[in-house]
């Protein structure tokens, strides 16, 4: 019989609600068992069998939560971490995994030190438009890679009040929200760069936070370029890869965080697949043919990020976001802000 994992979730806003949540509950290798709420009981009212705890302290003394997945604002991701992994808890924590490298060194060498997983919540390297593009890459389908650019745009032309995410805090702004992804995605395909230029700036009036950029990644050969924004009304192709043989151009979404913010559950055979109007259009040269038309997507699939982290624990499989490579992209977007502050380009 396969071991239960009892899971603790620590806040409920629409991280938890939407992308961890659904995942555990769905999963029957885990048990959510208890979410930390300090004043309210969103959770009780979707998973009545929920336990809700008002302090942190009791959810990390509780000696049967195995997991505790941590969903709060960035600036308390380190401090939480720390504590969860000193109690002698199993942690995911959502992305960014932290404000700076350093807090990132510091938490890498306690779980190691603890003996306990500790993941970053990357879920975008289950995106059927990564997931395509991953497999496009590795089949050589597109040549030698010479561009690759992607998009997450946005069209907001308003602030959210009563929001952190729109507060000037540390961990706060569109670079360690989306650019976030971004990087890790194509940090994930090409590894690490040699050399970051990054833009920051605020493009909403009224605006405390960083709400648009543009950050170029320098691999030698391949160019790389990262942008987002909050005023794009009419967005252009999300992804565009060009190589020696052809090129990928892929526009709209991945579907998941829709269906999840519809309410729907992570359980039907079609979970993540795309309509066929969304797919992908290849432009390449396969096997002496030509070859110009469009590309199934693969399913999205959040699901398998628990699946992984599961196994992890249980059986010591290796982690597909290891947290090194979730400290490598903050120490990415440090440079990012670097870069835009001193208008000049720096070596990783």
């Amino acid at each position: 019989m396969d071991k239960k994992i009892m899971v603790g979730i620590v806040g409920f806003g629409l991280s938890a609600e939407c992308f961890h949540a659904p995942f555990i509950y769905s999963n029957s290798k885990f048990i959510l068992k208890k979410v930390v709420e300090r004043h309210s009981n969103l959770a009780k009212k979707q998973y009545p069998e929920v336990e809700i705890e008002r302090d942190y302290n009791k959810l990390l003394s509780d000696p049967f939560i195995d997991l505790i997945v941590i969903t709060t604002p960035n600036i308390y991701h380190f401090s939480m971490v720390e504590a969860a992994l000193q109690a002698g808890k199993h942690v995911v924590v959502e992305k960014p995994f932290t404000v700076t490298t350093q807090e990132a060194d510091r938490l890498i060498q306690l779980a190691q030190t603890q003996g306990k997983v500790l993941a970053v919540y990357q879920n975008r390297r289950w995106d059927g438009d990564y997931k395509t593009i991953k497999s496009i890459i590795k089949q050589g389908l597109l040549g030698e890679v010479v561009e690759y650019e992607a998009h997450f745009d946005r069209y907001r032309n308003f602030l959210k009040e009563n929001t952190w995410k729109e507060e000037p805090l540390p961990g706060s702004g569109i670079v360690y929200d989306l650019g976030a992804h971004l990087i890790d995605q194509a940090v994930d395909l090409f590894g690490l760069p040699h050399s970051v230029t990054g833009y920051t700036g605020i493009q909403r009036s009224g605006s405390k936070i960083c709400d648009s950029f543009d950050i170029r990644l320098d691999y030698n050969r391949i160019k790389v370029v990262l942008k987002a924004g909050m005023l794009i009304r009419e967005p252009g192709p999300r992804f565009m890869i060009h190589g020696t043989k052809g090129s990928f151009l892929k526009y709209g979404m991945d579907v998941q965080e829709a269906a999840l913010r519809r309410g729907e559950a992570p359980i039907t055979e079609q979970w993540g697949a795309e309509p066929k109007e969304q797919w992908g259009l290849l432009h390449t040269e396969m096997n002496g043919l030509h070859f110009n038309g469009k590309v199934e997507t693969i399913p999205g699939s959040y699901q398998d990020f628990y699946t992984n982290v599961y196994n992890a624990m249980v059986s010591g499989e290796e982690l597909v976001v290891k947290p090194e490579q979730a400290r490598n992209v903050i120490r990415i977007i440090e440079l990012v802000q670097k870069s835009s502050e001193q208008k000049t380009t720096l070596c990783f």
